[in-house]
C-alpha cells in the first residue's frame, strides 16, 4: 500500500527556497515521501507575523506557529542571518534590515553591504571571522513543535565583493578558509556547505522516523 505523501508548507513566498529545500530532501532519500509547498500554493500571501525575538530560533518558531494557524497545515519556517565576530555578532537577526527597512530587497541588500564594508574597513584579514546561521522550526497544525534545527557555515568577510550569484551578503562572505565567496558557488555546491543546507539535512534526518524511511 502506497504511503500518503507528507505535505509541508514552507513559510516563504520565494519559490527558490522551496526548490532548494526540496532538492536537499531528495538528496537525503525523502523526495518521494515529502512534498514542500510555498505560501502562495496554499492561498497566500498572508499577514506577516511580528518577528520580535532576538534569536534566530525563536523567530523561526514565531513564524512556524503563526503560519500553521493561518494555513491549517504543517509549516516549516526558518530565520537566518550573518554574524560577524568583530562586530559583536551583528548584523545577526537584523541581517535583512540592518541598514533600514525601506526600498526593495535589492536596495536593502546594497545598503546592508555598504554598511558592512564601512564597519569592517579597519579590521585585519585574520580578525574577519563570520558565519551564516540558519535555524529551522517545523510546527504541526495544532501548534505542536515537531522539530527544531540549527545549521551554520563558518568563514570570513571579504575585503571586496566577488561573484554575482546568490543574494544578500553572499558576495562578501568567504566560505571556510577558501578564497571563494558564497556568490561564486553553484547551487549544488552552496547546498552542500550552506547554513540552510546544514539545517535542512538535520531536519530531514529527524523526519525519517515520521515517514517511515530507513536511514541511508
Amino acid at each position: 500500500m502506497k504511503r500518503e505523501l507528507l505535505e509541508i508548507v514552507v513559510a516563504s513566498g520565494n519559490p527558490h527556497k522551496v526548490l532548494e529545500i526540496s532538492a536537499i530532501f531528495a538528496q537525503e532519500g525523502l523526495g518521494e515521501w515529502v512534498q514542500f509547498l510555498s505560501l502562495s500554493d496554499v492561498g497566500g500571501p498572508f499577514a506577516e507575523p511580528n518577528e520580535s525575538a532576538r534569536t534566530f530560533q525563536e523567530n523561526a518558531r514565531i513564524k512556524a506557529l503563526a503560519y500553521a494557524a493561518l494555513t491549517h497545515r504543517m509549516v516549516l519556517a526558518d530565520d537566518s542571518g550573518l554574524q560577524v565576530d568583530a562586530l559583536d555578532g551583528e548584523p545577526g537577526v537584523d541581517s535583512a534590515i540592518w541598514a533600514g527597512e525601506q526600498g526593495t530587497r535589492e536596495q536593502r541588500d546594497a545598503r546592508n553591504n555598504q554598511k558592512l564594508m564601512m564597519a569592517m574597513q579597519a579590521v585585519k584579514r585574520t580578525d574577519r571571522q563570520a558565519r551564516f546561521v540558519c535555524c529551522m522550526c517545523l510546527a504541526d497544525v495544532d501548534g505542536t513543535i515537531i522539530a527544531q534545527t540549527r545549521g551554520a557555515c563558518e568563514g570570513f568577510i571579504a575585503e571586496a565583493p566577488m561573484g554575482d550569484g546568490g543574494f544578500g551578503y553572499d558576495a562578501y562572505f568567504l566560505v571556510g578558509d577558501k578564497n571563494i565567496t558564497s556568490a561564486q558557488l553553484s547551487a549544488d555546491e552552496k547546498n552542500k556547505v550552506s547554513h540552510r543546507g546544514h539545517a535542512t539535512r538535520l531536519l530531514a534526518r529527524e523526519l525519517r522516523a515520521m515517514v517511515g524511511v530507513p536511514t541511508q
